[in-house]
């Protein structure tokens, strides 16, 4: 096991494709998995989530998404198949040969999460941070946001919130053509299958986060969920420690 977080460590997938995880802590294993444009780094290590996590008894697991951080970044179409991100996780755990674990992810994080739930992941619990009901139901929205931001890069009035978009790109030396390929990788979860999910769930949004829909609805939506909100908005709650106090504190419960 590593327990240095700066080194990636790498598999390759169900396809071949070469991916990196990095970890952090020893203990029950937790897999972490990371917004859009974002990489492990970023969402889960440069703010302290993963160290706060860690330090309650948990061996960290975060992976870099296919098309992100020090993962493989083909262009080709054929490496984008529906759902590769959920079909990404369940090959990590396969190679780590986790049969007891838990489960947690950030906006696409989080509905990478729910893809896996959905086609059988059972993990002790889940959470689904960054992420609201509509943004599971229909993710087409949100790729179109996307969409715009990476076939329009250089074009966007400062401030506004496609320019901040791609100043977070610029910051995290994201490659626009994979990016855009993950676009393709989209698929809704209907509300029969978001009602089935047995797992304890924590849905945990930024107080002034609406950007994927209601984190409310979306724990109403689940049988063994609960809803709890942190400070900040979508890209800002990344930021703030109770982010990854809130997890670890209901993942330790």
């Amino acid at each position: 096991m590593a327990n240095s977080p700066t080194e990636p460590q790498f598999f390759e997938s169900f396809d071949g494709t070469r991916l990196a995880w990095r970890e952090m802590g020893e203990g029950r294993p937790v897999v972490l998995i990371h917004g859009y444009f974002s990489n492990a780094t970023i969402n889960w290590i440069k703010y302290g989530h993963a160290a706060k996590i860690a330090a309650a008894g948990f061996r960290v697991i975060m992976p870099d998404l296919r098309a992100h951080g020090d993962s493989a970044k083909p262009h080709d179409a054929a490496s984008y198949p529906p759902d590769v991100l959920m079909r990404d996780g369940f090959a990590l755990i396969e190679h780590l040969g986790l049969t007891d674990y838990d489960l947690a992810g950030y906006s696409l994080g989080g509905r990478t999460t729910m893809r896996m739930l959905a086609n059988g992941a059972t993990p002790r619990r889940a959470v689904l941070s960054g992420m609201g009901l509509e943004g599971i139901l229909h993710t087409a929205g949100r790729g179109h946001y996307f969409h715009n931001v990476l076939t329009n890069l250089g074009s966007f009035t400062r401030g506004s919130s496609e320019w901040l978009t791609e100043a977070f790109l610029k910051t995290t030396g994201g490659d626009p053509e994979a990016l855009l390929r993950i676009l393709d990788t989209f698929v809704d979860t209907p509300a029969e299958a978001i009602a089935a999910v047995e797992v304890p769930t924590l849905v945990l949004t930024g107080v002034d986060d609406d950007d994927n829909g209601s984190g409310e609805a979306l724990a109403a939506a689940m049988p063994h969920a609960t809803f709890r909100s942190v400070p900040g908005t979508h890209m800002s709650a990344v930021l703030k420690p109770e982010l990854g106090a809130a997890i670890a504190e209901f993942l330790a419960a």
